[in-house]
């Protein structure tokens, strides 16, 4: 069973198509345009357009009643650095991979709008249920919040330790979470043989951290609700099947 597969199985929502990092083609037609800032391009027209279609899907509620608002400002969101798995010296646990921009539509859905830089500004990318990235950075105030996609686990740095911030992370490092150096050898016997340059990688098994890309997709509505907007994110995070799907809980504790 496919990566997909198994997610729709196990009723988590969202997908995502990645792109390699650094290799972001122009919009597609169709997409929404990129803006000076990340707030610009969550809040332009096209964008709340969108937003009122991905509320609506499925019957939620009428696409005219939808009406979108954008909340707060965006947030950094990190992942797992190859980097840092693979030991390199002074390398933090994680990078800033996009920005994401809480939407909430009139009867309380939340969605989380994924921003990335590009030539001509910032371009909304996808559009992904949920408020994950919102809630976790809040969470993690003080720290520096990353997310581990092989396993949709969220942390937070403080200083030289690591500590959990949802059930998946708990599972990985315990509640009293583990040590910078504890969690980078538990990544590295992980995901150590999937860096780039690795056979893993060079034969494409769930991508390693390949940075082979996909076309970019023009403004579409998604299975499990998403919306991939314009150009492709420039996410080269795969290290297993399960880190191309974005994977959402229906429910999650806080």
């Amino acid at each position: 069973m496919n990566a997909r597969a198994r997610a729709a199985a196990a009723g988590l929502l969202t997908t995502v198509a990645l792109v390699a990092l650094g290799a972001l083609p122009a919009a597609a037609a169709g997409g929404l345009p990129p803006a000076p800032t990340p707030e610009q391009a969550v809040s332009a027209p096209q964008t709340l357009d969108t937003l009122s279609r991905f509320f609506a899907r499925d019957g939620a509620l009428a696409r005219t009643a939808a009406a979108p608002r954008v909340e707060g400002a965006s947030v950094p969101v990190r992942v797992l650095s190859p980097d840092f798995v693979a030991g390199k010296p002074g390398a933090p646990v994680a990078r800033v991979e996009f920005r994401a921009s809480l939407a909430v539509a009139s009867d309380g859905q939340k969605a989380s709008l994924w921003t990335v830089k590009q030539a001509g500004g910032w371009q909304v990318v996808n559009i992904a249920t949920g408020d994950d990235e919102i809630r976790y950075a809040e969470l993690g105030r003080g720290g520096l919040v990353f997310r581990e996609p092989q396993i949709d686990a969220w942390y937070v740095q403080k200083g030289a330790k690591v500590l959990p911030l949802d059930e998946d992370a708990v599972r990985a490092v315990g509640r009293d979470g583990t040590s910078l150096t504890a969690y980078r050898e538990r990544v590295a016997r992980a995901y150590g043989d999937k860096l780039p340059g690795s056979a893993y990688a060079r034969k494409g098994a769930a991508g390693g951290y390949d940075a082979a890309s996909v076309p970019a997709p023009a403004v579409e509505e998604g299975p499990g609700g998403t919306v991939a907007a314009g150009a492709g994110v420039g996410l080269a995070l795969a290290l297993a099947a399960t880190a191309t799907i974005r994977r959402r809980r229906a429910t999650r504790a806080a």
